[in-house]
């Protein structure tokens, strides 16, 4: 599968695979239906791409017009993968590249808000519920009129059992489940 940005000011520019099979890149369709739904809002937000692997949705999100995206993975094979499409797309000045646990992560004290969590981790091991539950339960990530995305295989939904956080919205795409989640 060929990835490549699909709008905005680095479209059309192909971007590197994570390799061997531990990522699953999001397929065009989707990232097209997602930043269609997002729309305008894009544009000046700071994004957080949790489980980022290649990279793909924070720098799409970056060639739409997002000032900001931190770009989060727990291995070293997907933090210089995303740090050389960075340098391809010449978006490398308007992110941060951190290597470690996304769990950790959340469960720290919040140097910044975002408009924009995605949360894409590896499948069928249950990881978005407790990443969003670490979300839930230090929303100070979020701004005030902030959205956690979930994506996931369908099969994997459960409503979890959430304080601040509230479901807003599902999309399905094929094999991919879009989950928004807003504050109360």
């Amino acid at each position: 599968m060929t990835l490549r940005v699909i709008a905005g000011i680095a479209k059309g520019r192909r971007l590197k695979s994570v390799p061997g099979d531990t990522t699953r890149p999001v397929m065009d369709r989707v990232k097209e239906a997602l930043f269609n739904i997002l729309a305008g809002d894009v544009i000046d937000s700071n994004w957080w791409d949790l489980f980022a692997g290649t990279g793909a949705i924070g720098i799409e999100a970056l060639s739409r017009g997002a000032s900001f995206v931190r770009f989060t993975d727990l291995n070293r094979a997907p933090i210089e993968t995303i740090k050389e499409n960075l340098e391809h797309c010449k978006f490398a000045d308007k992110a941060e590249v951190k290597r470690g646990d996304a769990f950790t992560l959340l469960a720290g004290r919040a140097d910044r808000h975002f408009e924009y969590i995605y949360i894409a981790p590896p499948q069928y091991q249950g990881m978005w519920v407790e990443a969003l539950k670490r979300l839930d339960d230090h929303l100070d990530w979020l701004s005030d009129d902030g959205t956690a995305i979930v994506q996931i295989d369908p099969s994997e939904y459960e409503e979890p059992e959430l304080s601040h956080l509230v479901e807003g919205e599902q999309r399905k795409y094929g094999q991919t489940l879009l989950v928004f989640y807003d504050r109360k």
